[in-house]
């Protein structure tokens, strides 16, 4: 048995023949050659690299260098007073030095098209984490699905220069939301497209807090106006109240409970085609609510025949709708 082992083993058997064990060799080796040069960038973007400078960057992006002054990040490197890791370029692709020696080499810098997206939020909140209206974007519907800072802002070839936008806002948020796109082109909506406002005027898609109505639904990013209400008080003031007399539907469900809020093809943005036909869905003696428990009654104190087009225009007498001060039926 003196002879057995390696020296012995006849290495031109049918097992080192086969094609299949070969091919697996090849996978295996590629596997670990990966792993290793993967790991060797690694270990040489940690291993003695260092800060050197934005200015080192202008010799190979001097396009970038030469326009970076009109950057709001530039700001880093006008005050003089940040650190090193805080600093023009290396504030957020890291040390360069590695990347200088390396000549550029793959896996010596941070690079935002390589990297994870949970990396890229991790490299943007370093210094956008400060306010409140980015403490949910971690949990934020946004985040969860993949889309991250770099999604939405392109920090070199931004189209509009305040937020470092890719595109206008507009035509941003359509991009994936098509269907809000549509409602937009209703006959009755907000005037997103015309300009007048933005998406931002009542969504924060960064993440919103918990909403106060709609039993603490968290709707679509929707951001809280004043006193945690609606957005749609921030414009609609009137409707905000608080009323002697408030309608219940505008406190528990909000606004969403009669309007639909980014266009519609019934007039007043209403639900329904017919005024009448929105007030039905509560007011059709169902249920024990209401200020009585007994139902929210349409034929008190006097007969309505919802048949007669007299008493389908209900924002005729009850003309305080929204909520009011003087009478408890909203007459006035």
């Amino acid at each position: 048995m003196a002879g057995a082992g390696w020296e012995g083993a006849d290495v031109t058997g049918s097992a080192f023949r086969s094609p299949f064990i070969v091919l697996i060799g090849l996978l295996f080796y590629g596997a670990i050659a990966g792993a290793q040069d993967k790991a060797q960038a690694i270990a040489s973007t940690a291993r003695g690299n260092k800060f050197i400078g934005s200015v080192a960057c202008k010799e190979c992006h001097d396009e970038l260098w030469n326009s970076f002054y009109k950057n709001p990040h530039h700001k880093s490197v006008a005050s003089g007073r940040e650190p090193p890791e805080n600093t023009g370029c290396e504030g957020c692709h890291g040390p360069g030095d590695n990347h200088l020696e390396s000549f550029g080499a793959a896996g010596s810098i941070v690079s935002f098209t390589k990297i994870p997206k949970r990396q890229v939020l991790d490299v943007c909140l370093r210094c956008h984490s400060q306010t409140l209206s980015r403490a949910n974007i971690r949990r934020s519907s946004h985040t969860l699905n993949d889309v991250v800072c770099t999604t939405c802002h392109s920090i070199h070839n931004a189209a509009t220069p305040q937020k470092l936008l890719a595109k206008k806002q507009t035509a941003l948020c359509e991009g994936c939301h098509l269907n809000v796109r549509a409602q937009f082109s209703m006959p009755f909506k907000h005037r997103v497209n015309e300009g007048f406002m933005n998406c931002t005027d009542c969504h924060n898609p960064h993440g919103s807090f918990q909403a106060t109505w709609a039993n603490g639904a968290r709707p679509r990013h929707v951001d809280t106006a004043k006193a945690n209400e609606e957005p749609c008080l921030n414009c609609h003031a009137d409707k905000r109240g608080p009323f002697v007399f408030e309608h219940a539907p505008l406190r528990v469900d909000g606004c969403m409970a009669c309007h639909v809020p980014h266009g519609s093809a019934n007039s007043r943005m209403l639900t329904r085609p017919v005024v009448f036909t929105v007030c039905l869905e509560c007011h059709n003696g169902a249920g024990n609510m209401g200020r009585e428990a007994n139902g929210v009654r349409v034929q008190a104190p006097t007969p309505h025949n919802m048949a007669s087009p007299v008493y389908q225009g209900c924002v005729n007498c009850h003309v305080k709708i929204h909520g009011s001060n003087a009478d408890l039926r909203f007459f006035r």
